[in-house]
């Protein structure tokens, strides 16, 4: 069968074509920027297009053939996200009936009570997506999931990072209520297998996994799994899905404009009231994946440096983004750059290695406090911060997270292009290149660009050019001494 997959950049996603593939499936992914899907293992056995579901004009073609579709897009933690899920939803329905698509599958969240009037929009507006597509005219499966424990995602990252940096705790009364997380893996299963339901089937089911618990049991066995001790957990009153936020916001990488739909999800119970999938898809031979081997199995693909995709892969990463800018003409104004150079005594293989491992445990070789500070004050104002670290320890895809930058473009050996995704008034990229004249003498060159956004944005760049110095001028340099260290580079892309 042709698959169609939206939402191959994300975390689900970009987890589900690789095993479509695996099952025989021709696959074919939708994105706003074909580029981003450069650098999976796989993008050379699926067929990329570009389109936006925004936008009912760029989809000419991109349904033709297609026999099953499967819709893994959300608007999550953007601001209007309930409107533009419920257009986006409306234009993919129309578009996949348009076209004779033979069935739909689309992964929600637990559906809230209809009389429950203090229910999460989030919530409701998967619910609502659930219904558009229900009623296109085309056959389709909602799979409704809790909370997914994988290897990357934000939920397991915000269980994570709470459990194992706070030994004692203080937590809103929602950690006592009950929920029914999966496995990635068993969603996954879930999602290959609709492809093949007859086309009869037109309804929503739940999927979970065997174990329900509360959000406090998950941290206690989480800490179990992990080799901690017992945390200490100390419910109160005051801390409301807002507040609790901020405080997730604070301590995780998962930003609190993210945290906020996730934590106001688990306000209410979450627990699968039916397991009719199962008439369908069978649970596998050994059952389905229990908790303790969920995390089991994330932590070792963490530790392991085997993460496929990660939650910061899609959050606010799909947006159209311009080239790198050359010239104030070309911008419409003006255009702040920093350029460094440095002549290195190294081969351009170890140079490169240096330049591939920024960020994350490695850091940004320079002024760290400033770095760290810059991190903090972008998390204060709900931006990402410094928190999402790298995938991997080594490599680099466009289109991924690094900190609070997104690779925008990599030429292994060359190039590693950076742009911004902290709060800023403008636009800024960070760029790095290994350059090699025609004597052999390896150069280090790094510029800095900033498009300014209205005075702000001059502002902005007026005030932080005196540590421009310190931060890329000691950044240069120890990049250039780092490659020098390296007698034999130990890995080349």
């Amino acid at each position: 069968m042709k698959c169609l997959v939206t939402g191959a950049t994300g975390y689900v996603g970009g987890r589900l074509a690789p095993r479509l593939l695996a099952e025989g499936h021709t696959v074919r992914c939708l994105a706003r920027r074909a580029g981003r899907l450069r650098d999976v293992p796989w993008a050379s056995q699926v067929e990329v297009v570009e389109g936006d579901l925004s936008r009912p004009e760029s989809l000419t073609g991109v349904f033709d053939g297609v026999d099953v579709a499967y819709y893994l897009v959300h608007s999550l933690g953007q601001t209007g996200f309930e409107t533009a899920d419920r257009q986006a939803a409306t234009t993919f329905a129309a578009a996949a009936h348009a076209a004779g698509v033979r069935r739909i599958v689309y992964l929600g969240g637990p559906e809230p009570a209809a009389d429950d009037e203090h229910s999460s929009a989030h919530l409701r507006s998967r619910t609502e997506v659930g219904r558009i597509l229900l009623d296109s005219g085309v056959p389709t499966v909602v799979l409704r999931a809790a909370v997914i424990i994988g290897s990357g995602s934000a939920s397991f990252e915000m269980l994570r990072y709470l459990t194992e940096r706070l030994p004692v705790m203080v937590t809103p009364r929602w950690v006592a209520n009950r929920i029914q997380p999966i496995a990635v893996r068993d969603v996954l299963r879930y999602l290959v297998g609709c492809a093949g339901l007859p086309a009869e089937v037109n309804r929503a089911f739940d999927i979970a996994g065997p174990d329900v618990l509360t959000f406090g049991d998950m941290m206690q066995r989480y800490a179990r799994v992990a080799g901690l001790s017992r945390r200490v957990v100390l419910p109160v009153r005051p801390l409301t899905p807002t507040l609790s936020s901020y405080w997730v916001g604070l301590i995780t990488p998962v930003p609190s404009s993210l945290a906020r739909p996730l934590v106001e999800s688990l306000i209410h119970e979450s627990v699968a009231h039916e397991h009719d999938i199962a008439a369908y898809l069978p649970d596998p031979p050994g059952g389905l994946t229990g908790f303790d081997q969920a995390v089991e199995l994330a932590l070792t693909k963490v530790r392991d440096a085997q993460v496929e995709t990660r939650w910061s892969n899609a959050a606010g990463a799909d947006a159209p983004a311009e080239p790198l800018p050359s010239d104030p003409h070309w911008s419409g104004g003006t255009a702040y750059t920093d350029l460094r150079r440095r002549a290195v005594a190294a081969p351009p293989e170890a140079l490169w290695q240096v330049i591939e491992g920024i960020g994350g445990e490695n850091g940004w070789y320079s002024f760290p406090l400033a770095w760290s500070v810059r991190g903090w004050l972008d998390r204060l104002v709900g931006g990402v911060g410094l928190r999402r670290g790298r995938r991997h320890p080594h490599r680099l895809r466009v289109g991924e997270a690094l900190d609070f930058w997104r690779v925008e473009e990599i030429v292994p050996g060359e190039l590693l292009r950076l742009r911004a995704e902290m709060r800023v008034p403008g636009r800024a990229w960070l760029e790095m290149r290994v350059q090699q004249d025609d004597t052999g003498q390896v150069c280090y060159r790094q510029r800095a660009v900033f498009l300014p956004r209205g005075l702000a944005g001059h502002v902005y760049w007026a005030a932080v050019a005196p540590f421009h110095s310190l931060v890329f001028g000691g950044m240069a340099r120890n990049i250039a001494r780092d490659a020098e260290r390296i007698e034999t580079p130990t890995r080349a892309h």
